[in-house]
């Protein structure tokens, strides 16, 4: 019988991620994680009984503990089926994707490839930013998380597969930086979508071009540091601050 579950995400959402558990099933024991030597630390015994519910972390959950648990692992990726893997928000504004979002799946080995058993989409606004655009989708990954608590806390059996398919390309760091390695001939419109997606010098990659064996980065200019601090302020905001005002306000 389910009596247990594992709460792998930030100290932020800990508390508050928890307490909606519990108040659909007050009997039930939550108990948190961070990091994966949180995880390594839980006997046996206790996966046997246990479900497991990842939020916004980037902990690689290992397939010998997803094969342990009695009653299998969901995880709420911050991004539409689309765009599994990293920095979905990036690639999404590369695209110029009109729909993003949040999903929750099952954790299997492979990451991002589970079933589907949640989905909240929404539109892109015109002019979003990659900053913005992970704001609304932390804000529909809480929507969506308190739609599916309940049955995470009280139904032993597994949520209902919607049948959705994964994005067939899925992000990487690879990936990620290829896309900011630039070629001597790129077209003016290319060069501006992957300033735009990839320039504000997240994760330390930057759009760059190599040239008789000196390689430019891309640095912004005073107007456009400007810019790319207030879009900063925005992910202050985001978290962790804003991350408790967003789940309050979803509660």
């Amino acid at each position: 019988m389910l009596d247990t579950v594992i709460l792998l995400t930030g100290p932020v959402e800990q508390p508050v991620l928890a307490t909606v558990l519990q108040n659909h099933n007050p009997a039930l024991t939550v108990l948190p994680a961070v990091t994966a030597a949180d995880l390594d630390a839980f006997a046996p015994s206790l996966l046997r009984r246990a479900r497991l519910v990842a939020f916004t972390t980037p902990v690689i959950v290992p397939a010998r503990m997803l094969d342990a648990l009695g009653y299998g692992a969901y995880n709420f990726h911050p991004g539409s089926p689309e765009y599994p893997g990293w920095a979905p928000a990036h690639f999404a504004i590369y695209d110029r994707a009109p729909l993003f979002g949040a999903t929750a799946h099952v954790m299997i080995e492979r990451v991002d490839a589970g079933p589907i058993v949640g989905v909240e989409l929404l539109p892109v606004p015109a002019g979003a930013t990659v900053h913005s655009l992970e704001c609304l989708a932390y804000a529909a990954l809480a929507r969506l998380y308190w739609l599916l608590a309940k049955d995470l806390a009280t139904q032993s059996d597994p949520l209902p597969d919607l049948g959705m398919c994964w994005g067939s390309r899925k992000g990487s760091r690879r990936s990620y930086a290829r896309i900011c390695d630039i070629s001597p001939d790129i077209s003016r419109d290319e060069l501006d979508r992957r300033v735009r997606a990839f320039g504000d010098d997240h994760f330390g990659l930057n759009p760059s071009i190599s040239l008789h064996g000196y390689t430019f980065r891309l640095v912004k200019s005073d107007e456009a540091r400007g810019t790319m601090r207030q879009d900063q302020t925005e992910v202050a905001l985001a978290t962790p601050h804003h991350a408790e005002t967003i789940l309050d306000a979803v509660a």
